[in-house]
C-alpha cells in the first residue's frame, strides 16, 4: 500500500541471468520464463494501481516478456518502458537497465537524470577511500570488506593486468586454454581490472571472482571485496547484510548484492511512482 492511502503498488523483477548478455543460456520454453509469468499472474490476482519491474534490456527479445506486456494492456494498464543509463543516476556502473511502469491512471515517466557526463561517479570516488587489503584478507572493523583468495596462476594474471586492459596483454603462458586460438577473439571482459577514474563495469552475482568479469581492483592484486561491490551498487556504506558475528560467505552475498537493483536506480523508480500518484490519485474517477 502507498502510505496511508488505498493505492496499491507492486514491484517485482524476474531473475535476469537467463536474459543477460553475460549468460550463454537463454530461456527456450515457458518453464524457463516462469518467474515472469508468475509475476504476471500476481498482477492479475492483486490488481495493483501501479506496477513496476526492472530487468536487463535483452529481456525485450523474449516472447515471455511480450506476453507479459500484453497481459498488462489487456488489464487496462498504461504501460511505459525506459532504458536508463546507470551513470546518469549516480551509479558507478556502465550498465543500462530496463524499467517498466504500468498504471491504471496514466502513463508514468521516469524522473530526470541526476548526473551529467562530467559528473559521473567513478570507481575512485566510490571505493578509493577503503583500507587496502590483500587477496584472502578481510578488514577487522568491516568483515564485509573481504576479498577472495587467488590461486598462484590467478595472482600471476592479476599482476600482469593493467586497469582497463584485457588478458590479451598477458604472456601466452598464463592465458587460459579456453581463451586461446579462436576464443581469443571474444570474452575480453573477463580477468580485467577496473579503472579508477571511470564508472565501473556492470556488476554481476559473480563479482567476488577475479576471473568472472572486469572485477579486479584497479591497484591492489585482488578481486573487489563484498563491501566494494555493495558500494558500486550504491548501497549505504553502513549496510550490514549479515548479523553481527556471522562470517560473510562469498557466494550467497555475491548473489544478494549482484542481483539487487542499484539503490540509486530504485530511488529514481520510487520517486517516479510517488510523483505520478501525487498527480493522478486525487483525479481518479
Amino acid at each position: 500500500m502507498f502510505g496511508k492511502s488505498d493505492v496499491k503498488v507492486l514491484a517485482g523483477c524476474a531473475p535476469c541471468q537467463p536474459f543477460s548478455t553475460y549468460s550463454q543460456r537463454y530461456p527456450r520454453n515457458e518453464s524457463e520464463g516462469s518467474s515472469l509469468s508468475a509475476f504476471g499472474e500476481l498482477v492479475e490476482k492483486v490488481s495493483p494501481d501501479v506496477v513496476t519491474m526492472e530487468n536487463v534490456p535483452r529481456i525485450r527479445t523474449r516472447e515471455t516478456f511480450h506476453d507479459f506486456l500484453g497481459l498488462l494492456r489487456r488489464l487496462n494498464y498504461h504501460v511505459t518502458e525506459f532504458l536508463p543509463y546507470c551513470p546518469d543516476y549516480g551509479i558507478p556502473q556502465t550498465r543500462k537497465r530496463l524499467v517498466i511502469f504500468a498504471s491504471k491512471y496514466a502513463k508514468i515517466s521516469l524522473v530526470e537524470p541526476t548526473h551529467d557526463r562530467e559528473e559521473y561517479v567513478t570507481v575512485r570516488q566510490t571505493i578509493g577511500h577503503l583500507i587496502p587489503i590483500k587477496a584472502g584478507e578481510a578488514q577487522h572493523d568491516d568483515p564485509l570488506h573481504c576479498s577472495k583468495n587467488l590461486s598462484k596462476i590467478n595472482m600471476r594474471r592479476i599482476k600482469s593486468s593493467r586497469p582497463g586492459g584485457t588478458w590479451r596483454d598477458w604472456d601466452e603462458n598464463i592465458v587460459a586454454q579456453c581463451h586461446r586460438n579462436l576464443a581469443r577473439k571474444s570474452y575480453v571482459s573477463v580477468y580485467g581490472r577496473m579503472e579508477w577514474d571511470k564508472p565501473g563495469p556492470t556488476l554481476t552475482t559473480q563479482f567476488p571472482g577475479f576471473g568472472n568479469g572486469r572485477f579486479g581492483h584497479p591497484e591492489q592484486d585482488r578481486a573487489i571485496s563484498l563491501r566494494e561491490g555493495a558500494l558500486l551498487q550504491t548501497f549505504p556504506p553502513s549496510y550490514k547484510f549479515i548479523a553481527a558475528g556471522r562470517r560473510p560467505e562469498f557466494t550467497p552475498l555475491g548473489r544478494l548484492i549482484g542481483n539487487a537493483v542499484p539503490i540509486n536506480l530504485s530511488r529514481a523508480i520510487a520517486k517516479s511512482i510517488v510523483r505520478h500518484i501525487e498527480v493522478h490519485y486525487g483525479a481518479r474517477t
